[in-house]
């Protein structure tokens, strides 16, 4: 596709009249993997709950592979292909992760014929799942979860994934052995790629362009070799 994956103009949210986003505009190209980094509290949560419809926006537009949404919700945006992978994984800790996956795919209408060859194309893209497929969510180690939170994100066929801090509360080589067949995704499919990520090396391992955000708005757009020199990274947290 030509047109960018996501536009964004002006936007501003809060919460109980708190601003959090200011005047934001991003762009996410077709076929694009953009990290976006900064402190704690410096809004990236909140732009990914916007770009999803999770949280309404008090002012700004935001246009879909140059179309703008009928109506702005997750359901909607999951229809034009936006997938959102939140922070905390969220998996429902008593269900099996095969079940976790056929609510995944019932919730976004998939027919059940197609069901078993969506399964099998994630577990091309995270084998190891096929280890604990059967277990309880619950039982599962951080990383195991947050495999699983991934997997069910990619049974839509998303065109655009949405990351919030993959990395929390895994050593780095599981992040790396996590993001990387994520990113190779790029390739194949040509899916667009936000991550949010406070793994700045492994992060920027796999990214095309980086942002930086403080208090709100953006500070920063570069390359990663941009930011190769520490002390200048540091600079902008």
């Amino acid at each position: 596709m030509s047109q960018d994956a996501i536009e964004a103009q002006g936007l501003a949210a809060g919460y109980g009249g708190r601003e959090v986003l200011q005047d934001v505009a991003l762009t996410l190209k077709a076929g694009e993997i953009l990290c976006l980094i900064g402190h704690n509290g410096a809004g990236k949560s909140t732009l990914l709950r916007v770009l999803f419809g999770l949280h309404r926006p008090s002012a700004g537009s935001i246009r879909i592979f140059g179309q703008t949404p009928g109506t702005y919700t997750p359901a909607a945006l999951g229809a034009v292909g936006v997938a959102l992978v939140p922070e905390g994984r969220g998996v429902f800790p008593d269900l099996t992760v095969e079940e976790i996956f056929g609510l995944a795919l019932w919730s976004a209408g998939v027919a059940k014929a197609e069901q078993r060859e969506r399964i099998e194309e994630v577990l091309e893209v995270l084998p190891r799942i096929k280890e604990f497929r059967t277990r309880r969510a619950g039982t599962l180690s951080g990383g195991q979860q947050q495999m699983v939170s991934i997997g069910r994100a990619l049974l839509t066929r998303p065109k655009v994934l949405l990351l919030d801090e993959p990395s929390i509360g895994l050593a780095p080589k599981l992040f790396q052995d996590l993001i990387r067949p994520i990113a190779a995704l790029r390739e194949t499919r040509g899916m667009s790629i936000l991550l949010v990520e406070q793994n700045v090396r492994e992060a920027f391992a796999v990214s095309d362009r980086v942002l930086v955000m403080r208090s709100g708005a953006f500070i920063y757009e570069g390359t990663p070799a941009d930011l190769d020199d520490h002390a200048k990274l540091m600079e902008l947290f």
